[in-house]
C-alpha cells in the first residue's frame, strides 16, 4: 500500500477536531476582518454570546425547536 493511500486511511479515522487541526496545518490561511468579528461577536459582551448562551442552555434542558422554513421548502404532511 502506497503512503498516499495509508494517509488518506488514517484521515478518514479521525475526528472532526482533529480533521481541523490536519487542515489548519496543511492550509494555513490567516484570520481576515471577517473571522476577527466572528470571534469578538462569540466573546462574553459580543453580539453572539448571549444567543449562544441560550441556545446552549435551550438544548441541555431539550427545550430545542424547530426552525422556521417562512414558507420555503416546506413539507405537508
Amino acid at each position: 500500500m502506497s503512503m498516499v493511500a495509508e494517509i488518506k486511511m488514517a484521515i478518514e479515522k479521525l475526528s472532526p477536531q482533529e480533521r481541523c487541526e490536519l487542515e489548519a496545518l496543511l492550509h494555513p490561511w490567516p484570520d481576515d476582518d471577517w473571522d476577527r468579528q466572528m470571534q469578538a461577536d462569540a466573546e462574553p459582551g459580543g453580539k453572539l454570546y448571549e444567543m449562544m448562551s441560550v441556545s446552549r442552555k435551550d438544548a441541555q434542558g431539550d427545550k430545542l425547536m424547530d426552525f422556521p422554513f417562512a414558507g420555503r421548502n416546506e413539507v405537508k404532511g
